[in-house]
């Protein structure tokens, strides 16, 4: 049927608008803290009923609102944070579209009461309608006050769709979570029904910011994170990232900030995935809360009506950054690390650190030939074990340790992990440091030892290649095609060589040592898509990284071994000297602390 194009309504535009920026009452929430932010607001309080689907009542104490602006604030494509396209480019606040409010103001009742600090209060009412805006005086202190009620009352089709009050309710809150997160000295009320649910008070110091954090991801992720802080090349990551074990069958417990402003991106994602991967089990997700810095000219902030995307102008950059960034700050999770701030230096009554295990000491005991090597490596049987740590344990260290143990002023330094008491069931090591008793899975930590010594061998070394006796041709798009003539230095870095030997083909005519048994064309294919969604690839060094983790796994003490004390010791103190050693290669904890207080309560001392 023949229609005329005509004009819409001024209010179906806004409606439109609004089905873009509002979805349920926390895309309210969020729309309108984030406006208080920009007002300079440093405290704010939140009232809701019945989920925010009757109203919201949002007053800070931020600069205000003109007189002579209010009316402008209601309508579209209006604000005060961009001016030119110089402005656009260089965003540094969290709201600047100007089509939050006008939106709202088209599906709700909406009132705005502000004043400035040198003029007295006004208001502004907005119902909907596309009548004039009529603007009145009202008594209120230097700030914003916004209400909004009966969400989508004019809009039954949105409105079918909200949930209950209690869902409402969690939606909403996790939003009040996500802003109280990224603003640390910003004080927030938030009441429901008339009755307050949280209140975060402005924190001045990491420990006031700890205590949110404890407060709004639980006691237990503070307590099992690490805070991390790094800066490059005008990038900077600062915040807290979970230890391995604390990981989540969900990626519920992921806050990422970029500038303030809480995105989601999969630049960021898999670069913090990927940081991750050497110590992760199976199926798990990391915990963090991280806050990235950079020049706004760097980050496009306009990339989605709702502001929840970015896009990275060097993302690749970005990429390493933040994979090499939280990659180190995980590498140094070790027992050593975990307990610095608790317990003294202990270098000088550690006996067996005096007397660290060398990467060249660990040898086969099948063919007693010592590790030397790529070339060693691959020559000697995985299935055979590493030498036991018995050689390693001197006469004198032995000494020095009962020395130690007898010694009641070395007795208040005991080093992370303590020394060991006993073996248990062959599988298990008991020892006793400052804090309570140590449990190690005496296989699990040894073979992260050996895995990262079988790295660091391979990296210090480089990859070693193997020529095909029979060259892999393939068939590929011309895009991928082209992206192997550009990134011939990072195969050949990776140790594969392929060429280019047609518009749309590819031959493959070496690949790395350890991956002689994969299968080279999906692995390239692997490779080439990671390419082209993520800029990078970490594919084939993670393939090799499983295979060297197998060969530390066959090669590791197995269960029902038994060590002798000095044995047991050699392997605390080499724990506490290598990177990762908290969690074997299968993301696996390989000791747990127990406390004497939770010992003494198991037998109610003191109750």
């Amino acid at each position: 049927m023949f229609k005329r194009i005509h004009q819409m309504p001024h209010q179906l535009i806004n409606q439109i608008a609004a089905g873009e920026v509002v979805e349920r009452p926390s895309s309210v929430i969020k729309e309108l803290l984030e406006n208080s932010l920009d007002a300079g607001s440093d405290k704010i309080d939140i009232d809701i009923e019945q989920g925010g689907i009757k109203l919201i009542r949002i007053t800070d104490n931020g600069s205000g609102i003109h007189k002579d602006d209010m009316a402008l604030a209601l309508s579209r494509h209006a604000t005060s944070k961009i001016r030119n396209l110089d402005d656009l480019e260089h965003v540094g606040s969290l709201g600047f579209r100007g089509e939050a409010v006008p939106s709202i103001a088209s599906i709700s009742r909406l009132v705005i009461t502000s004043a400035t600090e040198n003029q007295p209060g006004w208001q502004v009412i907005g119902d909907g309608s596309e009548k004039e805006i009529q603007q009145k005086p009202a008594a209120h202190k230097t700030g914003t006050t916004i209400e909004v009620r009966d969400l989508f009352f004019n809009v039954p089709a949105r409105r079918k769709f909200l949930k209950k009050e209690k869902t409402e309710f969690k939606h909403l809150e996790d939003v009040v979570k996500r802003i109280a997160l990224s603003r640390f000295d910003i004080g927030l009320t938030l009441s429901n029904n008339r009755k307050t649910v949280r209140q975060f008070r402005a924190a001045s110091d990491q420990l006031g910011q700890e205590k949110r954090v404890a407060d709004i991801c639980g006691k237990s992720f503070i307590e099992q994170s690490v805070y991390v802080e790094h800066e490059a090349f005008g990038l900077k990551i600062w915040g807290w990232i979970a230890l391995p074990t604390f990981s989540r069958s969900q990626a519920d417990l992921q806050y990422f900030y970029v500038n303030g402003r809480m995105v989601k991106d999969r630049v960021v994602t898999h670069a913090i995935r990927q940081a991750y991967q050497d110590v992760l089990y199976h199926g798990r997700h990391p915990a963090y809360i991280l806050y990235f810095e950079l020049d706004p000219v760097l980050v496009d902030v306009n990339a989605h009506p709702t502001k929840s995307e970015v896009r990275f102008r060097e993302s690749r950059t970005v990429h390493d950054f933040l994979y090499r960034s939280i990659h180190d700050a995980i590498a140094k999770i070790s027992p050593s690390a975990q307990a610095v701030s608790q317990m003294p230096s202990f270098a000088s009554v550690d006996a067996p650190n005096t007397n660290p295990v060398p990467a060249a000491a660990l040898q086969y005991s099948g063919s007693g030939q010592a590790y030397s090597g790529r070339q060693s490596m691959m020559s000697l049987a995985v299935e055979e074990q590493i030498a036991a740590y018995s050689k390693l344990a001197s006469s004198e260290a032995r000494a020095e340790i009962a020395d130690f143990s007898n010694n009641a002023e070395a007795h208040a330094q005991y080093p992370p992990l303590g020394f060991a008491k006993a073996q248990l069931h062959g599988i298990f090591i008991l020892a006793e440091n400052r804090e309570g008793m140590v449990i190690v899975d005496m296989h699990a930590a040894h073979e992260r030892i050996t895995y990262e010594r079988l790295k660091q061998a391979y990296e210090g070394e480089g990859i070693a290649s193997q020529p095909l006796l029979l060259p892999i041709d393939i068939d590929v798009s011309e895009k991928e095609a082209d992206l192997i003539e550009s990134e011939q230095a990072f195969f050949k870095d990776i140790g594969m060589e392929v060429d280019r030997s047609g518009p749309q083909s590819l031959r493959i005519r070496q690949i790395p040592l350890l991956l002689n048994k994969t299968n080279a064309e999906a692995l390239l294919r692997d490779v080439l898509s990671d390419f082209s969604v993520h800029g990078r690839s970490e594919r084939i060094k993670n393939k090799m990284n499983e295979v060297m983790g197998t060969m530390a796994c066959h090669g590791s003490v197995r269960a029902n071994r038994q060590l002798t004390i000095q044995e047991m010791n050699a392997l605390l103190r080499d724990m506490e000297n290598t990177e990762r050693s908290g969690q074997c290669n299968h993301g696996r904890p390989t000791w747990v602390q127990m406390k004497l207080s939770q010992i003494d309560k198991l037998f109610m001392r003191g109750q």
